[in-house]
């Protein structure tokens, strides 16, 4: 199993932790893991993305040139993740706030409403983890078993108040798809 995924939104959305959680999920399932990222200069608002490869094989490339899945927080994201996903791919839409539709009909799209279901439970800053659920399951890329403990040694000991949202945020994105 190999899965070339592509995250983008833009920055303060969680993009690059997302990526970085992603391959360390990935790392504790004992699978083989690259992680790309990229984000503008800009503290907040600017363009911020994250190549992720998650294999049971020897990786040759960090690169996610033409991904199987991709994920799309916000509307500026939505050409560049259409033009890039591989043909009978996997496009995970943020639909609290990308409300326009992909041209392509040769891609599989899912909506979740990341933004929404995070205001819900308590904060907009955890859309990235519902995200992170919803195409974990769509993927089957991470089993997310184990995920308490995994955040457990992910976070510093001062973020560890923050877990139990995140392990809510991440349950709640696997349950909606």
């Amino acid at each position: 199993m190999t899965e070339k995924s592509f995250f983008a939104g833009f920055g303060g959305q969680g993009i690059i932790s997302l990526g970085q959680i992603w391959v360390y999920c990935a790392m504790k399932e004992g699978k083989n893991v690259t992680f790309f990222p990229f984000y503008g200069a800009e503290k907040r608002g600017g363009i911020a993305r994250a190549g992720v490869i998650v294999s049971d094989e020897e990786i040759a490339s960090p690169l996610v040139t033409t991904p199987d899945s991709v994920l799309v927080m916000n509307p500026d994201s939505l050409p560049l993740c259409e033009g890039i996903l591989k043909e009978g791919g996997l496009m995970l839409i943020n639909s609290s706030l990308v409300k326009d539709e992909p041209k392509r009909k040769d891609i599989k799209t899912i909506k979740i409403e990341a933004s929404g279901i995070a205001e819900k439970i308590g904060n907009i800053r955890f859309a990235n983890m519902v995200a992170l659920g919803a195409i974990a399951k769509l993927t089957g890329a991470l089993k997310l078993t184990e995920i308490e403990a995994i955040l457990k040694n992910f976070f510093t000991p001062d973020k560890h108040k923050f877990v139990p949202l995140n392990v809510e945020a991440i349950r709640a994105g696997f349950d909606a798809v």
